[in-house]
């Protein structure tokens, strides 16, 4: 078991190793969406790419959610073929999200001999989001 600080310091030198490992200015940090946006994860149980639509308005949210879903077959079938779709998803801070993820098991931010497998696979998945939206964002941003 870990202390905080222990834990924190693994967390910060995990990302500092990745940033350094696969240097990149990835261009899903800024959708252009509101409340819209990509985030890496990588905790004690999993690693994380996430599709995160975070808007309080339970219509837009779904709006932008409807169109991902409606690209679902495209996104599966030449990008992510393990990606997940959830409507509703609610975070540990209890706000509800829409979301589209895929994640990696089995590995854990304190154990470092699973750390280039979840390097590789952030920088694998990220790319394969970034692909997806670069061909199809402007029908995720036009106007419902």
């Amino acid at each position: 078991m870990y202390s905080k600080a222990e834990s924190k310091k693994l967390r910060e030198d995990f990302w500092i190793s990745f940033g350094k490992s696969f240097p990149r200015k990835w261009t899903l940090y800024d959708t252009k969406i509101k409340d819209f946006s990509f985030k890496f994860s990588f905790d004690t149980r999993k690693a994380r790419v996430l599709l995160a639509i975070e808007d309080a308005d339970a219509e837009i949210r779904q709006q932008y959610y409807y169109k991902i879903l409606s690209l679902k077959a495209i996104l599966q079938e030449e990008y992510l073929p393990e990606a997940v779709f959830c409507e509703y998803l609610t975070l540990e801070n209890g706000k509800v999200i829409s979301c589209v993820y895929v994640e990696l098991l089995g590995v854990c931010i304190h154990n470092k001999a699973t750390w280039q497998e979840t390097m590789e696979f952030l920088y694998q998945k990220m790319s394969a989001f970034e692909d997806f939206w670069e061909v199809y964002k402007d029908i995720i941003q036009e106007e419902s």
